[in-house]
């Protein structure tokens, strides 16, 4: 379905960007993240969201042009069931719809910055045959409801969503500081393994030639490192820019034992197809647990030695952490 807007008449403050972003009980924040992009800057021009099970009601509260993809299948009996969320394939599903050259891909939890689209946008035209990924900063615990209702009447400033989020200390990072000189606010590197999928911008023409995100990863893990390292192969110039996200933050697992099997199954498919081992670090705990027999030169595929236990599982729980 297609969603119009009152706000038809004021086209002239939007500028020709898909925004692309997957959703599945998480209405909460794509709400935030909705009312983000409608009281940017800019708007996007349309706004394409996959695997949604968002009021449609609610979706013309606000001022954006919603393309809303419900990824349903149908039964033998003739009815429909929600399609297992496989963030990958709904990505390659949301690209194959937008209607526009230049994409930018959010993940549901992410609200942006009042300049973030235009800014993304702007570099995106500098650099047309680049991947570009914004910095995200992290808050450090849920929004309140009535911080959710400033965000949703506009009300909720930077600065207090700066003093409620931090950098993740383990990422190439900016500084908080915006500089008025053009190169400081983008940085190319050669570090594709950087790359990660929470917020991203990309050309039609590059995210074909890429491929878009190879589907036989399952679940959790692997699938964002391997479309940058396809950016690569591809000698497609890779960039990370001040356009910043606030992360809302939910519980995590450190390690992720929740993810273990599609962690496994995907570091797997990744070596065979890199020869180089993805997510290191959860890897090596998850053999410190002896939960899988693994070594960072070995060339065979991992295998699982046990489950973790429940106990094990509820250790790892990090209700108030701001990242994994």
């Amino acid at each position: 379905m297609t969603t119009t807007t009152r706000a038809q008449d004021a086209a002239h403050n939007t500028i020709p960007v898909s925004v692309i972003t997957t959703c599945y009980g998480r209405n909460r924040h794509l709400y935030n993240l909705l009312a983000s992009l409608a009281q940017g800057s800019v708007r996007p021009r349309e706004v394409v969201i996959v695997n949604d099970d968002a009021e449609a009601e609610r979706l013309v509260d606000y001022d954006l042009n919603i393309i809303q993809i419900a990824t349903t299948t149908a039964t033998e009996h003739g009815l429909t069931s929600s399609a297992s969320f496989d963030i990958g394939r709904n990505r390659n599903l949301g690209a194959a719809r937008a209607s526009y050259e230049a994409m930018v891909f959010l993940d549901v939890d992410c609200i942006v910055a009042y300049d973030f689209i235009d800014g993304l946008y702007d570099k995106l035209q500098t650099h047309p045959d680049a991947l570009l990924m914004g910095q995200p900063r992290y808050l450090t615990r849920p929004l309140t409801d009535d911080e959710g209702s400033q965000i949703q009447q506009g009300k909720l400033a930077a600065d207090a969503l700066d003093k409620l989020s931090v950098f993740n200390p383990y990422r190439d990072n900016f500084t908080q500081q915006r500089n008025d000189n053009v190169d400081a606010n983008i940085k190319k590197t050669q570090d594709y393994g950087a790359f990660w999928s929470l917020c991203f911008a990309i050309m039609r023409h590059q995210f074909e030639r890429i491929g878009g995100f190879d589907t036989d990863y399952v679940g959790y893990g692997a699938e964002d490192t391997d479309f940058a390292f396809m950016a690569r192969a591809l000698d497609i110039d890779f960039y990370l820019t001040n356009d910043v996200v606030y992360h809302q933050q939910h519980s995590v697992y450190r390690p992720p034992l929740n993810h273990l099997d599609s962690i496994v199954i995907n570091a797997n498919r990744f070596y065979d197809k890199w020869q180089h081992w993805p997510m290191a670090g959860w890897l090596a705990a998850f053999a410190q647990l002896g939960l899988i027999d693994w070594q960072e030169a070995q060339i065979v595929p991992i295998e699982i030695l046990r489950q973790p236990s429940s106990a094990e599982i509820d250790a790892a729980h990090c209700p108030a952490a701001p990242y994994v």
